[in-house]
């Protein structure tokens, strides 16, 4: 699993992270995105490492501007009732 954050500017509300999110949903398999524009980031949480240029002409084309990005390793977080 990999974390991908995308610094993005131009996000001005919650529909603007909705469409944020749906393009990189239609561009990528992912497990989980989700936008901020008080952050200016997307994070993403997918398999396999993003392709840093499909990346960037989908941000550009929703209208907002690609600024950077980081990409990390992720593991998920497992739920235990007994502290584990």
């Amino acid at each position: 699993m990999t974390k991908t954050i995308l610094k993005v500017e131009g996000m001005m509300c919650s529909r603007c992270e909705a469409h944020m999110n749906e393009a990189i949903r239609k561009a990528f398999h992912v497990e989980k995105v989700t936008s901020s524009h008080s952050k200016n980031e997307t994070e993403i949480i997918s398999e396999a490492p993003l392709d840093e240029e499909l990346l960037r002409e989908t941000v550009a084309a929703t209208g907002y501007t690609f600024k950077g990005m980081t990409s990390e390793p992720y593991e998920k977080k497992r739920f235990s009732l007994f502290g584990n």
